[in-house]
């Protein structure tokens, strides 16, 4: 007794093994991840340091080159990247694909701990490092705003209350607070009453140093009681800190407001954050390179009630950027199609079959197979994505192949004259080999794309996946539950059973008759002339590979999420305050087109600030490279910033962050900065008079203007003061 006669003669346990598969299909389905890509994510890790008043060059030679040669000596590594910023050092590590990623962090971390002994003494702030894509978008932001509070209040709760509870949620990897607005007491010596007073900056930074000092004071042990000792409270305000005496000249007492200005301020001036032109602090959401972006924006989500019950009613908190938008949509856009397909799939198959129960079938086969293999791909730790629903789609056809061809033989001994269930057991039997071949068969062909290599084959690893399962299901349905069907609810043959057809079944029938004439008479035609079909042949194969050759070309199509990431760049020299004020223009040009519906903006000190823009929905704006140009023509008359936008996509490859969507990389061996800085230039211009580019910039920024000091040594040692006071001294006043 094969399988199918098995199942022929066991229809209850059929049955309810298929509802069982339906059950735990609907199950998965709702379960299952949903996702824009597969998870084709190399693991990469930032690395973050900061030493606050270093130049560029400094921070590259004594903070990034310690870290790199401490890094290079990890096992697993691909490339490492770094960048030297104005007291600010990046670096991006890039692992191999089958490197896990919390393995890799515990290396980076010993790494660092390390290069520790490396660092200037300087660094007050130890390097640190986030399992973070920097030149992946973030997939959520969170903007806070409120008409009566200030903003180091609202910075407060975002580091304090926000931004440590949305750090805990699986899958996020960074919550970065953009805008910070710190308060802080900021001093401002005054270098005329200072020297007039004989105090150096070096000794009002120590008297500030420990006038706030909060070690621990001890505790006083009695026979009967023991007491904790308190001392005065910390000073906290500028009214506080302007009484405090930090010298004593001439048996006077010298305090802080006789020397300098003190005012209640922000930890740092330069940076800044806004929602739609309004000052607002902005949370960053950034997703671990192999986390699901809608099950994180899910989780951030569900803490949103909780958030807004803890913080004061002024404070409107707004989600924006929401990168999930888009998936769901292009799911919702792919499952419309795949509905399309199966039902265009079951018309086919009843106006070739003319017969309900015979359509019924093939009909009831398919949402098994498929849900079959769902639960499967969600068993075996997939998601459900675009890639994943492309191959269910293209499956349905698969699948129902088999079934077809089961019942198309066992119809064919019905016409013989057997009864049903007779037919049922001499056809299933006589197709199981050619079902099992047809499906290896199948199978086989997706095999190559299964165990394809490098970011195509992380890509179309799960297409493989989906398909392959689909067919074995399928296969298995075909050989159990379509015999049992048929068996069951297929009529006996009638001799003559043209009545049975229906209407549309008859003049189809009649259409269909025709098209075949019609290809008979074309076929003998062509046969007639053989040669010239053979022409025909030919230049359609030459064709084809002119074709090839012209035709545009490219790694993966431009998505349009409806979100743009636009990097602001000033002369090198800018301040942060002229740069504010360029970025708050940019901002207005952007609102003021039709197409825009939010943007968040913020600067960070330096030359270059960040803007993410949403746009309105497809169906309410033009295309997307139509509003980039309308909005690259507007602030391009903008004279003092150059503006570049990206549109942001879902597949991002590299650890680079870049104002541009492509990068190129030049490299020096031997030569110096300066060569490899005019060779630079000279590739950037000669690709900036290509039509072809847009959007040319380079990361090198050497070409702003700088103070040069040149200390005369001699004299510096003969008044007896050493390098080191000299450069301490000016770091304090303007590190």
């Amino acid at each position: 007794m094969n399988i199918s006669e098995l199942c022929i003669r066991r229809p209850v346990m059929v049955v309810l093994l298929s509802i069982s598969m339906i059950l735990v299909g609907i199950l998965a389905y709702r379960s299952i991840p949903v996702a824009a890509l597969p998870s084709y994510n190399t693991p990469v890790i930032n690395v973050n340091a900061n030493l606050s008043g270093a130049s560029p060059e400094t921070m590259a030679s004594s903070v990034a080159l310690p870290l790199e040669k401490q890094f290079s000596t990890i096992a697993g590594i691909n490339l490492i990247t770094s960048s030297s910023t104005q007291g600010a050092t990046s670096l991006t590590l890039e692992f191999d694909p089958a490197i896990d990623i919390n393995t890799a962090a515990v290396d980076v971390q010993a790494a660092l701990l390390g290069a520790q002994r490396q660092l200037p003494a300087e660094m007050t702030e130890l390097p640190s490092y986030r399992k973070v894509n920097p030149a992946d978008a973030p997939v959520l932001f969170m903007t806070m705003t409120s008409p009566s509070m200030s903003l180091s209040d609202l910075n407060d709760y975002a580091e304090n209350l926000i931004a440590p509870s949305l750090s805990t949620l699986p899958g996020v990897a960074q919550v970065s607070v953009n805008g910070q607005k710190r308060f802080a007491v900021r001093v401002r010596a005054r270098a005329d009453m200072m020297n007039a007073r004989n105090l150096s900056m070096d000794e009002l930074a120590t008297a500030l140093r420990a006038a706030n000092s909060n070690s621990p004071l001890g505790i006083l042990d009695g026979p009967s009681q023991t007491l904790t000792i308190q001392g005065n409270p910390q000073l906290m305000k500028a009214s506080e800190f302007a009484d405090l005496i930090v010298a004593t000249r001439n048996g006077d007492p010298v305090r802080l407001k006789d020397v300098a200005t003190v005012e209640d301020s922000f930890q740092s001036v330069k940076t800044a954050g806004s929602y739609n032109g309004e000052r607002s602090i902005v949370l960053l959401v950034q997703r671990q390179p192999n986390a699901n972006t809608v099950e994180v924006v899910d989780a951030v989500r569900k803490l949103l009630p909780r958030f807004e019950s803890q913080v004061p009613a002024s404070i409107k908190i707004n989600l924006v950027n929401d990168r999930s938008v888009s998936i769901r949509e292009a799911i919702h856009d792919v499952n419309l199609t795949l509905a399309l397909t199966v039902a265009l799939v079951v018309l086919v198959i009843f106006l070739f079959l003319h017969r309900a129960a015979a359509t019924f079938i093939p009909a009831i086969t398919m949402p098994i197979s498929l849900l079959g293999a769902l639960s499967l791909l969600n068993w075996l730790g997939y998601s459900l994505d675009n890639v994943s629903l492309l191959g269910i789609t293209l499956a349905v056809g698969l699948v129902v192949d088999d079934a077809i061809v089961v019942l198309e033989n066992i119809v064919r001994h019905i016409e013989m004259g057997k009864k049903p269930l007779h037919a049922s057991l001499v056809g299933a039997k006589e197709m199981g080999f050619t079902i099992i071949s047809i499906s290896i068969s199948l199978v086989a062909v997706f095999i190559p794309i299964f165990f394809m290599p490098g970011v195509i084959g992380l890509l179309f690893h799960e297409f493989a996946v989906v398909v392959g399962l689909s067919i074995l299901v399928s296969a298995i349905v075909s050989l159990t539950l379509v015999p049992m069907l048929a068996s069951r609810l297929l009529p006996p043959h009638v001799e003559n059973g043209e009545g049975e057809k229906s209407f549309i079944g008859r003049h189809f029938e009649r259409g269909f008759e025709k098209v075949r004439r019609g290809y008979a008479s074309s076929l003998d035609q062509a046969l007639a002339h053989r040669n010239i079909v053979l022409l025909i042949a030919l230049a359609t194969f030459a064709l084809t590979i002119v074709l090839y050759m012209t035709i545009p070309k490219g790694f993966f199509p431009e998505e349009d999420l409806g979100q743009v990431q636009v990097s602001t760049e000033a002369a090198e020299d800018t301040s942060s305050a002229a740069l504010l004020a360029l970025q708050e223009k940019v901002v207005a040009i952007m609102m003021a087109d039709p197409a825009v519906k939010d943007v968040t903006s913020f600067t960070g000190g330096g030359n270059s600030g960040r803007m993410f823009m949403v746009l309105k929905p497809r169906s309410e704006r033009d295309k997307m490279p139509v509003v980039l140009d309308r909005l690259r023509k507007a602030t391009r008359a903008l004279p003092g910033i150059a503006v570049y936008l990206r549109p942001v996509q879902n597949l991002q490859l590299g650890g680079r962050q870049s104002k541009s969507r492509y990068q190129y990389t030049l490299q020096s061996v031997g030569s110096g900065a300066e060569s490899l800085g005019s060779w630079a230039t000279k590739f950037q211009d000669g690709m900036r008079n290509n039509p072809n580019f847009r959007d040319v910039t380079s990361d090198s920024q050497n070409r702003g203007l700088q103070a040069q000091l040149k200390i005369d040594r001699d004299k510096a040692n003969t008044l007896g003061v050493a390098m080191v006071d000299v450069r301490t001294a000016l770091y304090a006043a303007f590190g």
